[in-house]
């Protein structure tokens, strides 16, 4: 079932556990996440960044959005870091049900008014919107990029942010970053900025870098008010581990034969995350609130 970010995130709040969001990159990452969602009855979302659209081309997605819509569990297929209204509009054109237009590095008004102009655009055809405040670090291993120093969220901003823009969800920057971290560096969540917004705003909240954060931060954050949780480095990673440790030992070249046990390591590290959100068995619950599948809906 494909629903919207907002119905995902309002059922994840009020039920306390959080989604995970992982990003997908070709059918053997979109296959790991369906069936990781199927087998564990769980709910997820599908993430795309530009950079994985300019490569999977928008014609994949006709088959992403066909897939999910035939699954007996929810998902949302959501645009990651959205760069500018065209990059958003490709993503509403490709089929997604939820967006995401990254104006964090913008002065605080400019973000503001590049988020309510994707919320004006998308909200009239139900696509959910998911805007954000402060900075994402980079470790330097992903594709997603970030900025050298976190620019924490300043909680007496995210009440007039929410506000101005109309967003369905809020990624806050409470320290972590992009991709796998080096081994000199441990990262520590600032729990006490995540306490300080969850007082002042009721929509549900976005944690993006989940990827090599110790499992105890994030199933605290997640305690405190996380509904999203974004998952991107910490899977592929195991995917391409057992296919680098095939490919040392045989000379096969057919996919069949090297990426069923890869899909099956990445499979077992989205299970594990899963389990941290305790979003396992959760997609019972949209069944029984008789959630109904999302569909663009042109006003």
């Amino acid at each position: 079932m494909l629903i919207n970010m907002k119905q995902m995130l309002e059922i994840a709040k009020e039920n306390k556990f959080a989604v995970g969001a992982f990003n997908v990159a070709d059918s053997n990452f979109l296959r790991v996440v369906i069936e990781a969602a199927e087998e564990n009855d769980a709910p997820a979302i599908i993430a795309v960044h530009p950079t994985e659209l300019d490569f999977t081309k928008d014609e994949f997605f006709q088959y992403a959005v066909s897939r999910a819509k035939n699954s007996s569990v929810p998902f949302v297929i959501h645009m990651d870091h959205g760069d500018s209204l065209a990059s958003i509009m490709r993503a509403v054109h490709c089929g997604f049900s939820s967006v995401m237009i990254d104006g964090s590095l913008l002065p605080f008004e400019e973000n503001i008014a590049i988020t309510k102009e994707v919320v004006d655009v998308c909200h009239k055809i139900g696509v959910s919107v998911e805007g954000e405040l402060g900075t994402i670090g980079n470790t330097g291993t992903s594709v997603e990029g970030g900025v050298s120093e976190v620019i924490y969220t300043k909680p007496e901003d995210a009440a007039e942010f929410i506000e101005k823009t109309g967003i369905d969800t809020l990624a806050v920057a409470i320290g972590t970053a992009h991709g796998i971290y080096p081994k000199d560096i441990k990262p520590e969540l600032k729990m006490d900025v995540l306490e300080d917004i969850k007082g002042r705003v009721d929509i549900p909240l976005v944690l993006h870098g989940g990827s090599a954060n110790p499992d105890e931060e994030i199933a605290k954050a997640v305690q405190i008010g996380i509904q999203k949780v974004n998952i991107s480095s910490d899977y592929k990673y195991a995917f391409y581990k057992k296919c680098r440790e095939i490919l040392s030992t045989t000379e096969l070249w057919d996919p069949n034969a090297i990426y069923p046990e890869c899909i099956d390591a990445a499979k077992a590290v989205v299970k594990q995350k899963m389990e941290l959100f305790n979003s396992i068995g959760q997609a019972a619950v949209y069944r029984k609130e008789n959630v109904q599948p999302w569909r663009q809906e042109q006003n």
